[in-house]
């Protein structure tokens, strides 16, 4: 896990909280990892990474024989799951142009600082989740008016990476470097990631005028990450800067932001819903190559990719999961996107057909998670997959 160390809500009323639940029921070996390893996040479910990554490579190491060489052609017999991940480059990169008959495309993607909690000032900062909600695992900083203005100009004019002469700048719009939000407008970052709404300062018992929020990152709470805080800021720049933020002052970063490029296939030409190659179905696509966006949602790829491939094996027919499902509206929008214009897309109850009765407006999601779950047991339990 690079960006982040946290898979997003947990709550049913949340899309990708729903699409967590959906991985449940199909026996996840990603979710029973994540839900073993979890820590205190508030309303999301955050793992320690480590603890995490070493629990799915164990079980991976377990029931298979792992063999660890480059792979630059896929010219194999047999069937074959693509999952190399929104990095891939070189030889593999070309090998998949030659296999999708496409150019490719990429986007930027960028991860945001860790920070020592030894060097975070409690006397500013302090714990709480908005609204105080859940088990209060995120660290709010405050700030007051002038501390936000300094703040957001000196992030709008620090230095940044410069992108190779190959590259282009085309960042993924849920997933935009702090600076690039800043640079939007005043109150950009007041209503998003540091929207003080639902927290009160308990020095002045007030909402102040803006929250940076950093969450846990490991299970010893030793380490947390500063929420939402993407960049591509250069080191010297995010030591100077972001040491602005009250309680962070002397803040130690032990990760800095990063910038990298994505790589990722056009799924509406040349991918099935079932995430199968169209020019060759013994090939399936799984990940963030094939457009999906997020953590969660690159796992439920390759957890359709894996039923897939499988049924594939044993004779069967692949299966296209229900639109009513988180997994299939990812699966639909990823194979019927506009192919000129297409970019990742996280889950989003968006996705879903809407519903074919009145409800209230704030019964809407839960209705909506309640039907994809109904619908999933139906699905699942008729093709025998639980």
């Amino acid at each position: 896990m690079v960006c982040s160390n946290s898979l997003r809500a947990a709550g049913l009323s949340n899309a990708v909280g729903l699409l967590k639940e959906e991985m449940r029921r199909l026996d996840s070996l990603i979710m029973a990892a994540a839900d073993e390893n979890k820590i205190p996040a508030g309303g999301a479910l955050a793992v320690d990474r480590e603890k995490f990554s070493a629990a799915v490579t164990a079980k991976v190491k377990s029931v298979a024989r792992v063999v660890n060489e480059e792979i630059t052609a896929l010219d194999f017999d047999d069937i074959l799951i693509v999952a190399s991940g929104p990095l891939t480059d070189g030889a593999l990169a070309e090998e998949i142009k030659r296999l999708t008959g496409g150019a490719g495309f990429y986007f930027y993607d960028a991860a945001a600082p860790i920070v020592t909690a030894e060097s975070i000032n409690f006397e500013k900062a302090w714990a709480a989740a908005r609204y105080d909600k859940g088990d209060g695992g995120y660290v709010n900083c405050p700030m007051n008016q002038d501390e936000y203005l300094n703040f957001r100009a000196e992030l709008i004019n620090a230095e940044k990476t410069k992108p190779h002469d190959f590259e282009r700048e085309n960042f993924f719009e849920g997933c935009l470097p702090i600076e690039v939000m800043a640079a939007r407008g005043e109150d950009t970052l007041r209503f998003g990631m540091l929207k003080p709404v639902g927290l009160i300062d308990p020095r002045t018992k007030k909402i102040p005028y803006a929250v940076v929020q950093l969450r846990q990152e490991n299970s010893a709470a030793t380490l947390y990450n500063l929420v939402g805080f993407q960049t591509h800021l250069i080191w010297a720049e995010q030591r100077r800067v972001f040491r602005m933020i009250p309680g962070l002052e002397a803040a130690e970063i032990v990760r800095y932001g990063v910038m990298h490029r994505n790589t990722y296939i056009n799924s509406p030409q040349v991918l099935l819903p079932t995430f199968q190659l169209k020019s060759n179905p013994k090939i399936f696509f799984a990940g963030q190559i094939t457009g999906v966006e997020g953590y969660v949602e690159s796992a439920a790829a390759g957890l359709i990719a894996g039923i897939n491939s499988a049924r594939l094996a044993q004779g069967l027919d692949a299966l296209i999961f229900p639109p009513e499902t988180c997994h299939g509206a990812l699966a639909n929008y990823i194979t019927t996107a506009d192919a000129e214009n297409f970019q990742p897309m996280n889950i989003t109850f968006g996705l879903l057909p809407a519903l074919d009765f009145k409800t209230k407006k704030a019964d809407r999601k839960i209705k909506l998670a309640e039907r994809a779950l109904k619908t999933l047991d139906d699905f699942a339990n008729e093709r025998k997959l639980i």
